[in-house]
């Protein structure tokens, strides 16, 4: 058994999920203050996401976690040299959580509408640096022969990797967008679906370059499957969306995000951090942990995942109505003192 393929195939489907259901998360944060007219309407965003948004956030502390115990070399030189970038998205869903929880806590506009900005700013900032630290990870990145980071915080910002950037942003945000009109009823529910449709087309331009970008530069004859799939999924993300159809639109940007992480994962391997010099690259051998450790953890994983996936998808099937303003109440939260 080929533990450390398994362990970075493991890895990469921890980020399927992470990235498909965080997405529309950020999707919707993003789309409060466009969206998001009145109060209420507000509300009715947040709580189209907020009995899951959480349980979503798992999703990329497992994915650390298994990064961190099967490939320990490639933890710790990623988090290194992606320091700043990493550190700014931690900062980030911080403020957005704290915002989340503490939004309805006080009856008071002023500190709604911070709120809102600080769930604004949770999603936006994630939405781009994850798309700008995969892009660095599918160019390469300046490693030493040691497997330590060499570069500065500027090389990260390349052309490549920002590009990568604004597909992930345009993603999520049209993601987030059918996610809304799936899960709402009424003007924004309507609002949601006119959105969509346009921000569908913005999508398809920029994802399909970076997708053909990747391919050509940096991945392998086989990825063209992934890069075919995700450009089909995206053409029907266009159609389905103008055609109002938000169930299949839904699952199309879903398997446009599947595909973008295969073709990621598929452009680095059998490297898990590509280096600018071959020689020095990190890959699934030189970066593992003992087959002993892998062993635990596949035990591990064999038991324990059925049971997260049981509990997740048993929390979106008890959630899967559609919601309206009709059905927000009143603010409950205390009042400021004013002299």
């Amino acid at each position: 058994m080929d533990l450390p393929l398994i362990w970075f195939l493991l890895i990469a489907v921890l980020w399927t999920g992470y990235l498909v259901l965080e997405g529309f998360d950020f999707g919707v944060g993003m789309l409060i203050p466009v969206l998001g007219r009145k109060d209420k309407d507000r509300r009715v965003l947040i709580n189209t996401i907020g009995p899951v948004w959480d349980g979503n956030e798992v999703w990329l502390l497992t994915a650390g976690g298994a990064t961190f115990a099967a490939f320990p070399e490639w933890y710790a030189t990623m988090f290194s040299g992606f320091y700043i970038p990493l550190l700014l998205i931690l900062l980030a869903l911080i403020v957005r959580v704290v915002a989340f929880e503490w939004r309805g806590k006080i009856d008071d506009d002023g500190w709604r509408a911070w709120a809102d900005r600080a769930i604004v700013f949770g999603s936006v900032v994630p939405a781009i640096l994850w798309g700008v630290a995969f892009g660095n990870l599918v160019r390469g990145v300046h490693l030493d022969a040691d497997h330590q980071y060499v570069g500065t915080f500027w090389d990260l910002l390349n052309p490549y990797a920002l590009l990568g950037g604004a597909t992930t942003f345009l993603i999520f945000l049209t993601h987030g967008a059918v996610f809304v009109a799936l899960k709402t009823d009424g003007d924004i529910r309507r609002g949601a679906g006119r959105l969509a449709s346009r921000l569908a087309v913005a999508t398809l331009l920029v994802a399909g370059g970076w997708a053909v970008w990747t391919q050509l530069a940096y991945s392998t004859a086989w990825t063209w499957g992934a890069t075919l799939v995700a450009a089909v999924a995206l053409v029907r993300l266009v159609v389905l969306t103008r055609q109002g159809r938000e169930g299949r639109a839904f699952a199309a940007s879903a398997v446009t995000i599947v595909a973008a992480v295969v073709l990621i994962f598929g452009s680095m391997f059998p490297d898990v951090m590509p280096a600018v010099d071959p020689a020095n690259s990190l890959n699934i051998r030189n970066a593992s942990s003992t087959d002993y450790t892998l062993t635990i953890m596949t035990w591990v994983a064999v038991i324990l995942t059925p049971v997260v996936l049981l509990y997740q998808g048993w929390t979106y099937w008890v959630f899967r109505k559609r919601i309206s303003t009709a059905q927000i109440p009143e603010h409950t939260g205390l009042t400021f003192l004013r002299r």
